[in-house]
């Protein structure tokens, strides 16, 4: 990174080094047989998670964790397990402002990449691509906060 892009760098709260897959998996167990089955509109539940972990100075990792195990009549038509990253740099105003950057900003700035590479990925698995809808990352942070009270408040309570 040259001087000049370090100095920007370091003037945003949020910059993005890079990004990645760290992990990528899919398969059609069912195939060809699931593809005769393909009347109805298949289930589709998604699971999502965002994690951070620190690197170096400023630097994190930032991890988005998708796993789609799509069903139809029961059987499962395709499994889809990406594990997207980002190389972040932040610099918060404030140290309260670095898990929001981390864990919400971030992520939504990372999603329309991972986002596309689910709907390419199961396209060329031979389905209809996968468009995700947005994600409230402000939403999945806030559980976060709550369950992790809710965790040191039953850790704290006094046993009889």
């Amino acid at each position: 990174m040259t001087d000049a892009q370090q100095d920007t760098a370091n003037a945003q709260p949020l910059v993005i080094l890079g990004q990645y897959i760290k992990d990528l998996s899919f398969e059609a167990p069912g195939a060809p047989e699931i593809f005769l089955k393909m009347k109805d509109a298949p289930e589709i539940p998604i699971s999502v998670d965002v994690n951070a972990r620190h690197l170096d100075g400023n630097t994190f990792e930032v991890v988005l964790h998708f796993q789609v195990e799509a069903k139809i009549a029961n059987e499962p038509a395709f499994l889809l397990e990406l594990v997207y990253g980002g190389l972040v740099q932040i610099n918060p105003a404030e140290p309260d402002h670095a898990q929001p950057l981390l864990l919400i900003e971030a992520p939504r700035t990372m999603f329309p990449f991972a986002r596309n590479l689910i709907a390419d990925i199961t396209r060329d698995g031979g389905f209809p691509p996968l468009m995700l809808q947005p994600i409230d990352f402000v939403q999945m942070f806030r559980q976060r906060l709550e369950a992790a009270a809710a965790a040191q408040a039953a850790a704290e309570a006094p046993v009889n």
